[in-house]
């Protein structure tokens, strides 16, 4: 079931950036397929222990049974008070394989794809009530502004706002296929690169990813001991940007004046990101975007 749900990304490469001990105690904050999972528990001693996060409820179909798992279906927002909740207050290594599983992306009825139609949903956690459709459907023309610029990069994002605010009087826009119709007139560039930037500020806004992504590095910090790992394969820029920045400085506000900043607790392990292979990106042509980090704490 795994390899149907998702091609595990930077597989190899973002474990072994775990610099795994045997006995330690591991975080994979993003189950997906479990293909890190698996890895990870090859790597373990049978003192060894994973906790795994993961909001989607499609996600354990596949989780594997071995008593050193621990289950956690929640965001990863949620990770220091679950491991807390399961007796670790400091864990060996983490990693976030972040974005969209192959899964989420090939099932119609999730709406994540442009490729098919169903509804506009894109939530990652069905529990959630904010749609895409909602945010299509209700958000201002300043607001819709705002996360297609900011999210999407979109170049005319306010043209596409104003556009969409005009579109919704005469008609629900509950799916891709009437989504996509609609954004005809606007489209600017490459339509298949225009679409999965509006598709990916939806997204973004539907499952506050970039808001929840700043919580785990945040909170990764605290979590991992001394000479821990964090591993982050990231999928646009971003997101690398955002991890990127937290590595470097350890912060997102600004330093005043004539304050002396604190310095980062991670420090990188590789100058540069690190790619697929060009292996990787043939058999796996959408790990083309990915990008990995690996920082170890002080």
């Amino acid at each position: 079931m795994s390899n149907q749900y998702h091609t595990t990304v930077l597989l190899e490469e973002a474990v072994d950036g775990l610099a795994i001990k045997p006995d330690g105690v591991y975080v994979d904050a993003t189950f997906g397929g479990g293909g890190h999972s698996r890895a990870i528990l090859e790597k373990l001693g049978k003192e060894g222990r994973l906790v795994a996060f993961d909001q989607d409820v499609d996600a354990w179909q596949n989780i594997p049974d071995d008593e050193r798992l621990i289950k956690v279906p929640e965001n990863f927002k949620y990770m220091r008070r679950f491991l807390r909740l399961h007796g670790y207050t400091q864990v060996d290594g983490i990693l976030a394989d972040l974005g969209v599983s192959s899964f989420q992306f090939d099932t119609a009825e999730r709406g994540f794809s442009i490729r098919y139609d169903g509804p506009l949903d894109m939530r990652m956690d069905k529990r959630s009530e904010l749609t895409a459709a909602e945010v299509v459907q209700k958000y201002s023309e300043a607001d819709l502004h705002q996360l297609f610029e900011k999210y999407g990069e979109v170049r005319n994002a306010k043209e596409l706002a104003r556009h969409l605010v005009a579109e919704r009087k005469g008609q629900r826009i509950e799916t891709i296929a009437t989504l996509k119709a609609l954004l005809g007139p606007v489209i600017r560039g490459n339509p298949m690169r225009y679409l999965a930037q509006v598709f990916q500020a939806l997204r973004i806004e539907v499952n506050s990813e970039l808001d929840v992504l700043k919580e785990l590095l945040e909170q990764s910090v605290a979590c991992l001991g001394p000479g821990g790992r964090l591993s982050v394969i990231s999928f646009h820029s971003l997101e690398d940007r955002i991890v990127k920045q937290f590595i470097k400085k350890g912060r997102w506000s600004e330093v005043g004046m004539f304050e002396t900043p604190e310095p980062s607790q991670l420090k990188p392990i590789n100058a540069k990101p690190i790619e697929p292979t060009a292996v990787e990106m043939k058999r796996n042509p959408r790990s083309r975007s990915a990008r990995l980090r690996v920082a170890e704490k002080i």
